[in-house]
């Protein structure tokens, strides 16, 4: 049976160039992919799937949260990759649950497990609901060498926990960061 995978980390934690590698994989196979993102990621370009290594390819599928999904539009793939999952709706996240039994795809989400507030994402939530395998993608701490489990948002160059869950951003605006960083930095933590 095709299963639903969950794998998730922080933001520079290389998610979207490990996308890009597997979809590379099955294409020099010969086999084919479908590229899944939502709308709303609009950072690099409506269409572009780009990684912070410089790799990037085009979405074949952008998704709103009330895009309803037709397997016959997957029949024939072998996989189906989606990146930044955390902005899926639920609804969604159950739409490629049931790609996973027909037409019996392999599905690979990737994206944040939480906000900058250490708060779920609403399709991260559901995707650590439905998910038959949930992985890590690590890195450090941008303050340390620990492992970074944080979003840390930032405004001027200052860590913060006010302001909408989501606001696109880059490096300027989003750091991995340790739990006692993130503390440190935030002595008023969202907790």
């Amino acid at each position: 049976m095709a299963k639903l995978y969950f794998r998730h980390g922080t933001v520079s934690s290389a998610k979207t160039m490990n996308l890009l590698a597997v979809a590379h994989n099955y294409r020099s196979q010969g086999k084919r992919v479908i590229l899944i993102k939502p709308r709303l990621d609009t950072r690099w370009g409506q269409e572009v799937i780009l990684s912070r290594s410089g790799l990037e390819a085009r979405a074949d599928l952008l998704v709103d949260p009330d895009t309803r999904l037709d397997p016959e539009r997957f029949e024939g793939l072998d996989c189906v990759l989606v990146d930044e999952a955390q902005f899926l709706s639920p609804a969604l996240v159950e739409q490629l649950r049931d790609l996973t039994l027909r037409p019996g795809l392999p599905v690979i989400c990737y994206g944040l497990r939480t906000d900058f507030r250490t708060r779920l994402f609403e399709g991260s939530r559901r995707l650590l609901e439905l998910a038959d395998s949930i992985e890590e993608v690590k890195v450090t701490c941008k303050f340390c060498n620990r492992k970074a489990i944080f979003n840390m948002r930032l405004v001027n160059g200052q860590p913060t926990v006010e302001g909408a869950q989501i606001e696109l951003g880059g490096d300027d605006k989003y750091v991995p960061s340790c739990a006692p960083c993130y503390r440190a930095r935030l002595p008023i933590a969202a907790g």
